[in-house]
C-alpha cells in the first residue's frame, strides 16, 4: 500500500501548513485547477501544483449544465481502482465533481497522459476508512480538512469501467 514517501518531503512539510491553512485552502481552491488542468495536460501529467503526489485528471458530466467538467485531484491506488477524497480544502460543502457523479457516476480520467474510463461508487464502512487512512498517510492535510469541514468528506472509489461500457 505503499504512497507514502512523498507526502514526507522537506518541500511538503513546508508548504502543508500554507495549503491548509483556511486562508490558502481558500485560495487554491479557486486557483489551483485552473493553472493544474492545463500544465497536467501540457506536461503528460508531469508537473502540477502538488507535483511530488500523485495527481489526476478527473472529468465528469456536469448533473445540472450536461457539460464536461475537468478537475486535478490527488488519488491513491488500490487494487486496480482509485481513491479519491473530497475535502474540497475543508469546505463546509461537497466539491463540484462530488454532485457530478452522484448523478452520473461515469467518469474519465487521466494519468501521465494516458486516459481510461471510470465508474465511481461512495466507500463506506472499512473501505473509506482505509483509503482516507491511505490518503491521509500520503497528505496529512486530509486529516486537517477533515476536522475543518464540519460535514462527512465523501470518500470514493474509482474503478475501471468494463470493456463493454466503454462502447
Amino acid at each position: 500500500m505503499g504512497q507514502k514517501g512523498p507526502g514526507q518531503s522537506l518541500l511538503n512539510r513546508l508548504l502543508i501548513p500554507i495549503v491548509t491553512s483556511k486562508l490558502g485552502a481558500s485560495f487554491f481552491r479557486k486557483t489551483m485547477h485552473r493553472i493544474d488542468r492545463p500544465l497536467l495536460r501540457l506536461t503528460r501529467g508531469r508537473f502540477s501544483f502538488a507535483s511530488s503526489y500523485p495527481v489526476l485528471l478527473l472529468t465528469t458530466t456536469g448533473a445540472k449544465s450536461g457539460k464536461s467538467r475537468t478537475v486535478p485531484l490527488l488519488y491513491v491506488e488500490r487494487d486496480g481502482s482509485l481513491g479519491i477524497i473530497g475535502t474540497r480544502f475543508g469546505s463546509s460543502h461537497h466539491p463540484g465533481w462530488y454532485h457530478n457523479l452522484r448523478a452520473r457516476p461515469e467518469a474519465t480520467v487521466e494519468i501521465r497522459g494516458e486516459r481510461r474510463s471510470y465508474t465511481a461508487r461512495e466507500a463506506e464502512g472499512d473501505e473509506r476508512s482505509e483509503i482516507w487512512r491511505q490518503a491521509a498517510d500520503m497528505y496529512p492535510g486530509y486529516d486537517i480538512y477533515g476536522s475543518r469541514a464540519g460535514r462527512k468528506i465523501p470518500v470514493l472509489v474509482l474503478e475501471p469501467a468494463s470493456p463493454a461500457s466503454q462502447k
